[in-house]
């Protein structure tokens, strides 16, 4: 077997709005109850989907599996895995206001650290050291996001310029756009955007490639015009249960991305960025209580 080229679950739950309907019904079973769809047979799994096995069979092949008994053999390893790890709440679907408070806390626990293996999984390191590496010669850093994913932005530049470099966060596009327009080919832009849709996200994005300037996304969709229009792609793994005060688990995701992205960038300054580090830190440290 060709080993795909991203985990089964991470995968189909970041690939589902952007799937074929019949492609999409099979992901929506499989999705479903994971560990029952494990033991499906080709056909059984074509009945629920209300599809021909030939559909199933592409399916498998869609994700780089020679097949659907090497999908489904992938597939149940995960989904037994899981389990094990989290119990009852490793493939929660819904957090009711009205269950026990142990309850809800108890799922947002398990969505939340399901956000950072999952992402964790699906980092592609060659490309974390290549976009640290972008970011480490870049003249200027922008980062833009807006809604949770600005927050995400905000944190990755406080980080950032504690190490040394010129990075601005932009969460407003009245900002953002007319600074993205004045960047230069010794410039970055990094942009934040769970869907990979987010429209002003990709007009910043758009404006950056004109300039010549690098581009780099993090985003929680591979196939979203974000992730097809960046230079490099981060790929962060969440799935928000329904009923969150806010994108929890895909700012969880993006933070995990930013310290990973951060611990890379280290690597190659002179002793990990350690004399940056100590240099921020005299300046603040007589303003500590």
């Amino acid at each position: 077997m060709t080993a795909p080229v991203l985990p089964v679950l991470p995968n189909l739950r970041s690939r589902r709005e952007e799937l074929q309907p019949v492609q999409r019904r099979i992901a929506e079973v499989i999705l479903s109850d994971p560990v029952a769809a494990g033991r499906l047979t080709i056909d059984q799994l074509a009945a629920a989907a209300g599809c021909a096995q030939s559909s199933v069979v592409n399916f498998a092949r869609d994700l780089g599996f020679s097949g659907y008994r090497d999908f489904r053999a992938e597939l149940t390893e995960e989904a037994v895995r899981a389990a094990a790890w989290e119990g009852e709440h490793a493939f929660p679907t819904h957090i009711d206001p009205a269950d026990p408070l142990a309850t809800s806390v108890a799922r947002i626990a398990a969505a939340d650290a399901r956000a950072v293996r999952d992402t964790v999984r699906l980092l592609d390191l060659d490309v974390l050291a290549a976009c640290a590496e972008v970011l480490a010669s870049s003249r200027r850093i922008i980062l833009v996001g807006v809604g949770a994913s600005g927050l995400a932005a905000t944190d990755l530049q406080y980080k950032l310029t504690r190490l040394g470099f010129s990075a601005q966060a932009l969460t407003s596009m009245h900002d953002a756009l007319p600074a993205v327009t004045a960047l230069q080919e010794r410039d970055c832009l990094l942009a934040i955007s769970d869907s990979g849709r987010t429209t002003d996200v990709l007009e910043a994005v758009e404006i950056a490639a004109r300039t010549g300037a690098r581009t780099v996304a993090i985003t929680g969709s591979p196939v979203a015009p974000l992730a097809r229009h960046s230079e490099f792609v981060l790929l962060t793994a969440s799935r928000e249960p329904s009923f969150r005060a806010g994108a929890t688990s895909s700012r969880i995701a993006q933070l995990t991305i930013a310290d990973c992205l951060l611990t890379a960038i280290s690597a190659t300054l002179p002793g990990g960025g350690a004399e940056a580090l100590a240099r921020t830190r005299a300046v603040l440290e007589d303003r500590r209580c």
